[in-house]
C-alpha cells in the first residue's frame, strides 16, 4: 500500500531534479493583473552579481528600467535586446536605459522579436508571456516564470547571443 503513495512522490522528486546535473532547479510562478509580475522581475534583478541580459518585445515598465539601471550603476554588466517597435513607442524605456549607458540593441530580422527573456547571472531565466509593461501587470491576463537552472540559462543565453548578432546597436532617440 505504501508504494502507491512513494512512486508519486519519486515522479515529483525527478522532476525538481535536474536530470544532468542533479541539481534541484527552483521555479516561481505569476500571474497578472495585479499578481505580483513586476516585483518578481525587479526582485529578479536585484539579486544579480554579474550579468544581466535582456530580450523584450514591449518594454515601457518604469520599475523594471530602474532596476535595470541600478544593476548598471552596481557595476553589473547589463545589456537589452528590443524589438524595433520600440524605436517608435511613445513610453518605451529604450532611451532610458541607453542614456544611462546600457548597450541596447535592435532586433530588426525578425517580423516580431516576441521574446520576453531576461538571464541573470547564468542561472535564472526569466520568461513567459508578461511583457516588461504596466499594462501587462495591472490590465492584462498573463505569465510569468522564474527559474534558477543553469543549463536552461545556458540555452536562452546562446538564444540572446544569436539574436544580438542579427541586431543594430540602438542610439537612442
Amino acid at each position: 500500500m505504501k508504494s502507491y503513495f512513494l512512486a508519486p512522490l519519486l515522479a515529483l522528486s525527478l522532476f525538481l531534479i535536474h536530470p544532468a546535473t542533479a541539481q534541484p532547479v527552483s521555479t516561481h510562478v505569476y500571474f497578472s493583473p495585479h499578481g505580483g509580475c513586476t516585483e518578481a522581475v525587479v526582485d529578479a534583478l536585484n539579486s544579480a552579481k554579474e550579468t544581466i541580459l535582456v530580450q523584450a518585445y514591449s518594454f515601457t515598465s518604469a520599475p523594471i528600467a530602474q532596476a535595470l539601471v541600478n544593476a548598471k550603476h552596481q557595476g553589473i554588466e547589463v545589456q537589452v535586446i528590443l524589438d524595433k517597435s520600440q524605436r517608435r513607442e511613445r513610453y518605451s524605456s529604450a532611451d532610458f536605459v541607453i542614456h544611462e549607458g546600457i548597450p541596447t540593441w535592435i532586433d530588426e530580422k525578425p517580423a516580431i522579436a516576441h521574446n520576453k527573456v531576461i538571464v541573470i547571472d547564468g542561472h535564472i531565466v526569466v520568461t513567459g508571456s508578461f511583457n516588461f509593461t504596466k499594462a501587462a501587470e495591472e490590465k492584462n491576463a498573463e505569465n510569468l516564470l522564474v527559474i534558477d537552472d543553469s543549463e536552461l540559462a545556458v540555452k536562452y543565453t546562446k538564444n540572446w547571443k544569436s539574436r544580438q548578432v542579427d541586431s543594430v546597436p540602438y542610439a537612442g532617440r
